[in-house]
Order: C-alpha cells, then structure tokens, then sequence
C-alpha cells in the first residue's frame, strides 16, 4: 500500500473511533489530517420515536473545515452524506424548485421564488485568499425540493454572497436511495467559489418541512428507532485528494408499544 493511501485508510479508521465515541459521548466527530481540522456533527427531535411506524422529525447537522495553522484551508470538493436506514424521505404532492429557476437569485429572491419547495434552511461561510490576506464571506442556505432526476428525488442548494464579487450558487444534488445500513446518499459536489480563490468553512443544515398532500399530514423527514440509534455518515473529498470517511451516532429511544 502506498503511504498517501496508508495516510488516508489511517484517517477513515480515526473518524470510525471518533464516531464510536460520539455515541456515548453526544459530541461529534473532530479528526485532524495534515493541515486539515474537520468537525461535523447531527441532531434530531424527537428523540422519542416509534420502532415500527414512521414519525415526523427535524434534523440538524453541520461541518466545519478549518487549517490547523490559519492559512485557507483546502478547498473541501465533494460531500456526499448517507442517512440512517431508520429514516424516510417523503416528497409526494411537495412543489419542486428547479435550479435554473434561482440561479440569479438572492436569497430573498430565491425564497420567494421558491416558497412551496422550501424544505429546509441554514447558513454557509467560506474563506477567500484576497490581496495577500483573508476574507471571511458567508450566506444564509436554503434547502428546496428539486425536480426528479432519472425517478429519484433531489435538492437544490442556493446561497447568495456578495464579497468579495457576487455569486449565486444553486446546486443541485442528487438523492440516491440505497439498501443496507444507510437508506438515503446525498452526492454535493461543490464548485468553486471567487474564482478557485474561497474554501468552504462551514455548512450548517436543518430540515424541518411539513406539508399536506391527499387528505394526509406528511413530513419531508421522518424516522423509527429500531435499534436506538440514528447514524449519519459523511465522506468529505478535498482538492489534494485527502478523503475523510466517517459516521456519527445519536441514541433515539422508542415509544412503547409503537
């Protein structure tokens, strides 16, 4: 094995522990590879969930990407983020927001634009190398439906900055739906940002849509707690080719006799 593929299967088996220790612990994972200081962690109400049925749920979660020695950090590429098999997604009867529909949009613009699709909200920061020094810049985020692509559902992530230069970003990101320990994969491929210039700090989620569609009360998540825990895994890819794999636990406790 070569040593950059050492270093990076060292550093999957590093998120796993801290993953394992967040469980008990309630902290989330922090892992640190070369200059790279990762941080991501997830919650979720109610705690309290059926173990069969299917229960409306709101989920937060975040990453946070810093350089151990303040420098820029390496520009964070892809994320692709896989969900518990206890969790659902629902979609049904809900508006869809093309992204080609906010693309100029501010996110006042974008909201409004897009208000029936909205799903979920947050907030992005980034760092942009500018004139020898470092500018932090940053947007609200707004989570909408996107349109099927090929039969699977997908979301559509807008934000809006405006330093150093304006830029509108609305990503669109695939929902694949899988079988095994993780039910759901979201694949978020980030572009540049301010030209090859910025590096993603921080992108902060929470999901939390309810809707009607068919005479039925339905929630964009919901979960069950069949065995205690909820677990989110992330797999973060970064322009130098380090990858960093690793999950994080949360207990749920099930509703009697549900």
């Amino acid at each position: 094995m070569s040593s950059g593929r050492l270093r990076l299967a060292l550093v999957a088996v590093a998120v796993g522990a801290l993953a394992i220790a967040s469980v008990a612990s309630g902290r989330g994972a922090l892992v640190e590879v070369d200059n790279i200081v990762l941080r991501a962690d997830g919650s979720f109400q109610p705690r309290y969930l059926p173990r069969k049925s299917f229960a409306p749920l709101d989920f937060r979660g975040y990453v946070r990407v810093n350089s151990k020695d303040g420098s820029r950090p390496v520009p964070l590429r892809q994320l692709v983020v896989d969900f518990d098999r206890d969790g659902r997604l629902s979609v049904q009867g809900l508006p869809t927001c093309p992204p080609e529909r906010i693309a100029n949009a501010t996110v006042e613009e974008a909201r409004s634009l897009c208000a029936n699709a909205m799903v979920g909200r947050g907030k992005v920061e980034a760092t942009i190398a500018l004139g020898g020094g470092l500018l932090g810049t940053g947007s609200p985020l707004t989570v909408f439906n996107g349109p099927p692509l090929a039969g699977r559902p997908t979301a559509v992530l807008h934000a809006h900055i405006t330093e150093p230069g304006t830029q509108t970003f609305a990503i669109l990101v695939p929902i694949e739906k899988r079988r095994g320990e993780f039910r759901y994969r979201a694949t978020i491929d980030i572009p540049p940002i301010a030209a090859g210039l910025g590096s993603l700090t921080l992108i902060q989620v929470e999901l939390s849509r309810r809707y009607s569609f068919g005479g039925k009360k339905r929630s964009y998540t919901s979960a069950r707690c069949s065995d205690n825990i909820l677990s989110t895994n992330g797999r973060f890819t970064f322009e130098d080719g380090t990858v960093i794999d690793g999950a994080v636990s949360k207990f749920c406790r099930m509703l009697p006799n549900r």
